[in-house]
């Protein structure tokens, strides 16, 4: 089984907690990796919010396995979390597994540019907060017989597929960053760096920015990525890897 070293055991509390959160919104969860070189970008899926998740972890040194100098493949985020050790900060790959349609096409690595308009994270957390009440209070009102699981989907997706001003990004992609730790307060500390190994490119930066390419729509964090298609654009900027 292949042994990955990561930076420190900072990068492995990191990515233990990015796979606790997947595994509270399924339990079957599955991931792709890819790694590279000092990087490993970790893709996720969770179901309650239609979005792809990255997180991308720093390695100690250069991935290697024999004669392959690359890892892309996926595998159970249960299986991953269970080899994750923090003290020693390495994690092993699990076996593969059949990867659901969504580990198929990712987002591109390059030709990313940024969208205006995007307001500050203390307004996205607001934002999400002030869906959230919304949302319990419109189910609140529901007789009781009336809370059907088809009435509370109806709610959810007339709030959380509602978009962030002007910029296209659904309110739901927001509330998926808060939810898997992405959308931090200020002052929190992240990774130092994530890598090019990240195919929706690299995250250098301390700041929380929009950025589009083709399809896509990707709100980018120090923590993590949350990457989103936009409706209407048929397979544009699609990667199948």
């Amino acid at each position: 089984m292949t042994e990955l070293h990561l930076a420190d055991d900072g990068e492995a509390a990191d990515l233990a907690a990015f796979l606790s959160r997947l595994l509270h919104y399924d339990r079957s969860a599955a991931v792709r990796l890819q790694a590279a070189g000092t990087a490993l970008a970790v893709f996720g899926r969770p179901p309650s919010f239609e979005v792809l998740a990255v997180r991308a972890v720093r390695l100690a040194k250069p991935y290697e396995d024999g004669l392959d100098v690359t890892l892309d493949v996926t595998v159970s985020a249960g299986e991953l979390l269970e080899s994750v050790d923090e003290r020693a900060g390495t994690a092993a790959v699990p076996g593969a597994v059949t990867g659901p349609p969504w580990a198929g096409v990712l987002p591109p690595r390059s030709g990313w540019r940024p969208e205006p308009g995007l307001p500050v994270p203390q307004d996205l957390r607001a934002t999400v907060a002030a869906a959230v009440g919304e949302f319990r209070s419109r189910t609140a009102e529901l007789a009781p017989d009336g809370r059907t699981r088809g009435a509370l989907d109806h709610i959810g997706r007339d709030i959380w597929s509602r978009t962030v001003g002007a910029t296209g990004l659904p309110v739901r992609a927001v509330h998926a960053a808060q939810s898997l730790g992405f959308l931090r307060p200020a002052g929190a500390t992240g990774p130092a760096a994530v890598s090019a190994a990240d195919p929706a490119g690299p995250d250098t930066a301390d700041e929380v920015v929009l950025l589009s390419a083709g399809a896509w729509l990707r709100l980018r964090t120090p923590f993590g990525s949350i990457a989103v298609r936009r409706a209407g654009l048929g397979t544009l900027g699609v990667s199948v890897r």
